[in-house]
């Protein structure tokens, strides 16, 4: 495992946000979900994808908060554009859980 310092680790902007849309991404190589996830200030609404799917449906991703990467470069993800970086972690068959507070917490928070 690589050392980082603490000061690069406070480069990486790890947000709350709320998701507003999703939508299923059947364009994806892998099954995934398009998503909006409102960070609120100066941040605002982007979009990211992210193979949730042996967990999430569109329809309960929707309010819910997840914390996401804010200030990784977009990437081109198919023919969808992903502004954000979604965090999760592997469940024990490798499925995508999302991180998330576990109590409600203001769009935009930082984790640090």
């Amino acid at each position: 495992m690589a050392e980082i310092s603490f000061d690069d680790f406070m480069k990486v902007e790890i947000r709350v946000g709320r998701v507003v849309h999703a939508e299923p991404y059947p364009e994806a190589r892998k099954p995934a979900i398009k998503m909006q996830v409102d960070f609120g200030g100066d941040i605002g609404v982007k979009k990211s994808s992210a193979q949730v799917t042996a967990h999430y449906t569109p329809e309960t991703l929707i309010g819910r908060q997840v914390m996401a990467v804010v200030n990784f470069p977009p990437r081109q993800i198919g023919k969808f554009m992903s502004e954000v970086l979604v965090l999760g972690v592997p469940d024990e068959d490798g499925e995508v859980v999302l991180i998330a507070p576990d109590q409600k917490v203001p769009a935009g928070a930082r984790l640090f």
